[in-house]
Order: C-alpha cells, then structure tokens, then sequence
C-alpha cells in the first residue's frame, strides 16, 4: 500500500462514506471551490491504478468503489507514523502527546485504562 496525497484522501473519504458513485457524485460531496471534473476524473484513475478503487461498467459511465477499506488505510498511516517519528514506540508516541499537545492527566489516565483493559483481553 501506497501513502495517499492530500487530493486522493479527499476522494477517498467520499468513496468510503457513500460506498460507491459516479464521478460527479464524488464531486457533489466536495467542499466549494469544487475542482473540474477532469481533476478527479484523473485522481480516480490515479486511485485506480494504485489498487485503492475499481469500478463496475454500466452502459458507458463507471461506478467506482473503494477496494482498501478505512480501516486498512488507518493502520497503513499509523504504522508510518509510529515507524518514521516514533520508532515504533508507543513510550515515544505517549510522550509527544503528552509534551506537544497538552495531553492532561484525566486524558492520560483513560489511556492507561484503555491500554490496560486491552492487555487483559489477549
């Protein structure tokens, strides 16, 4: 699996919330300023050839779906993340939560919690 740009995300997120669609539905969903058809007309074909989309043929139109689900492009990126800027520890990850962005203890403890009531049921 590949990283996704920014362009492709967007697509993504509408593919993964209405299921399946045209092109222009994809488009509806879009916040204005919409961009041309023919900018996702491209990202949807990029998709496709990166394994993220197919689509069925009806007459001479192509309903496009998502192939990867959410859930396997979330563990993809966090895995990135947790490799690139945290060599894969969750200390680290914890840490820079903590540090950087004011995690408080109340957060902190529901955390600790979680990972606890996890740890129990392997």
């Amino acid at each position: 699996m590949r990283e996704l740009t920014k362009a492709e995300e967007q697509v993504m997120l509408i593919l993964w919330e209405i299921k399946e669609g045209l092109t222009k539905d994809v488009i509806e969903k879009m916040d204005p300023p919409k961009p041309a058809y023919n900018t996702v007309s491209t990202v949807i074909r990029v998709l496709e050839g990166k394994g993220f989309i197919d689509h069925k043929a009806v007459g001479n139109t192509h309903i496009y779906f998502p192939v990867i689900t959410e859930d396997q492009y979330k563990h993809f990126a966090f895995d990135k993340v947790m490799n690139n800027y945290f060599e894969n520890s969750y200390e680290s990850l914890v840490s820079f939560l903590v540090k950087e962005k004011n995690m408080d203890m109340e957060a902190l403890d529901e955390l600790i919690q979680m990972a606890e009531k996890l740890k129990n049921k392997k």
